[in-house]
């Protein structure tokens, strides 16, 4: 048994799926609400990195509710095998800048700006037997002016006192976002309530992103187990834990740096021969659960997107509140 736990960790590693490292990730096994009816507030910045460049800022409003279920874009959606299933629904918004957004020029060899909206229809299931999760997300939105990037920031700017933003009317021009992503976690090793050690692979392809993805999460701490979230699971009123999750993805297509699929009359992309096909993301951070209230906070690294490019960091805040627990 001790020999194949090994060999799924080491085939986790070396067999990357088609797959997108998200800014903001809502399924992962990490952030378990313990709950079939929460509410969720995601808000990420790299300003909580002392940065004001690339993945300059996201938010995600995440509602989950057995009623979601009846939504007519779920049956898009692959339901695995699975002891319980959890459906959701997630608006999200997020903008890229370049190293610097005081020139009103092209600057060439930068990221472009892209500002995207995104409509999430997304389920969550979960086989305690086999310790699996199986999410599938299906992403509708825009990339482009019509997504209102630079006037958020703009906003967000004269909230703090910031430097007015410039440089926004090159940004990438209004294209669909229509994404479908697919993401598999297998429980390889757990010690009671204080340590789960799990390989994940992701899939997505559409208009937005193709990338390929694989890693692993260590949670360590206090938790119940996001692999064993049946009804009959004594729970702890008290978790705080912390979790470490590196990603390796392979590129092959992005529209916040190449431009839509169908609209290629954005004034500034970079070139597909110039981006970095293979990436390495390290997301981090720590959770506290108490009863119905969920809090996070983390941190996240990645290495340069592009030839030109830089590594980024940003950090992020989740606050959450379930009003129940798993059904039965």
């Amino acid at each position: 048994m001790q020999t194949i736990k090994i060999i799924l960790v080491v085939l986790g590693w070396l067999i990357p799926l088609v797959g997108l490292a998200q800014r903001i990730d809502n399924t992962a096994s990490f952030r378990q609400m313990g709950s079939d009816n929460y509410f969720r507030l995601h808000y990420d910045n790299d300003y909580f990195t002392t940065t004001d460049y690339y993945y300059t800022q996201g938010y995600n409003f995440e509602v989950v509710n057995p009623a979601l279920r009846k939504n007519p874009l779920t049956k898009l959606l692959i339901k695995a095998r699975a002891s319980h299933i959890q459906y959701g629904l997630a608006l999200e918004h997020f903008g890229f800048t370049p190293t610097t957004i005081q020139s009103d020029a092209i600057l060439v060899g930068d990221r472009p700006f892209a500002g995207c909206i995104l409509l999430k229809t997304f389920s969550i299931a979960t086989d305690t037997l086999r310790r699996v999760r199986v999410s599938s997300v299906l992403s509708t939105g825009m990339i482009g002016s019509v997504a209102f990037g630079g006037e958020m920031q703009a906003a967000i700017h004269r909230l703090i006192n910031g430097v007015e933003p410039h440089g926004w009317q090159h940004q990438i021009r209004n294209d669909v976002i229509l994404n479908y992503n697919l993401n598999y976690e297998k429980q390889l090793y757990a010690y009671r309530n204080a340590l789960s050690v799990s390989a994940n692979a992701q899939a997505q392809v559409g208009t937005f992103a193709d990338r390929l993805q694989t890693g692993f999460v260590v949670m360590a701490g206090r938790f119940d187990s996001p692999f064993g979230t049946t009804s009959t699971q004594r729970r702890l009123p008290l978790q705080l834990y912390v979790y470490a999750q590196p990603l390796v993805s392979l590129v092959g297509y992005d529209a916040t740096l190449q431009g839509g699929l169908f609209n290629r009359t954005s004034p500034y992309v970079i070139p597909a021969d110039q981006l970095a096909r293979t990436t390495f993301q390290a997301n981090y951070g720590a959770v506290l659960r108490y009863k119905k209230l969920y809090l996070e906070y983390y941190q996240s690294l990645l290495t340069r997107e592009f030839e030109t490019g830089k590594p980024h960091r940003w950090g992020g805040i989740k606050i959450g509140v379930s009003f129940g627990t798993f059904a039965q």
